[in-house]
């Protein structure tokens, strides 16, 4: 593996001014191409920043010189994707035995897109679940993630559209992983 000047460590309350400011800067540039512009507009109810990740522990930050260039996190919660502002979260918990840990807001700041920031977070992910037992991991996945979770072995389970406040219904993968 490449030497890469980046460096992981779990997110505190004090990221998430920046966390938040990286999320709408990834959304709103990543997203096109995959998105019509009402889709990306309609995409920020359903995505965005879940601070009980933060709260728990299970998010991550990669840093580059100071600054946060991306993020991500897992879960041992039922809640499969959306932030803090979204509706039909559930905070219950997972059992490793029967459940998969979900995998949640991995974003990538644009400008630092394909330096393997995303496998890193992954990576963090996938060891932090299984070492908490699970065996499985899941995502719902943007269109434009689709590549990378790909390339990581997830394997699509099902397409579904997530509703939003506006109407408009943004397209999302349900992706999984066996650890």
């Amino acid at each position: 593996m490449e030497n890469r000047p980046f460096n992981i460590r779990v997110a505190v309350p004090a990221d998430i001014p920046a966390i938040r400011s990286l999320m709408a800067r990834s959304i709103a540039e990543l997203q096109k191409g995959f998105l019509t512009a009402a889709e990306i507009e309609a995409s920020k109810d359903v995505m965005g920043l879940d601070t009980q990740l933060i709260e728990d522990g299970a998010y991550f930050a990669v840093v580059e010189a100071g600054t946060i260039v991306g993020c991500g996190g897992w879960s041992r919660r039922r809640t499969l994707f959306g932030g803090d502002h979204s509706a039909g979260r559930d905070s219950g918990l997972l059992s490793p035995e029967t459940d998969a840990a979900k995998i949640r807001a991995m974003y990538t700041d644009p400008a630092h897109v394909r330096r393997g920031i995303g496998k890193i977070i992954l990576a963090a992910c996938e060891a932090a679940a299984k070492a908490a037992g699970f065996r499985r991991v899941e995502m719902a996945a943007t269109l434009a993630g689709v590549p990378l979770y790909e390339a990581c072995g997830y394997r699509k389970v099902e397409a579904f559209r997530s509703p939003t406040r506006s109407g408009v219904e943004v397209p999302l993968w349900r992706m999984a992983k066996d650890l």
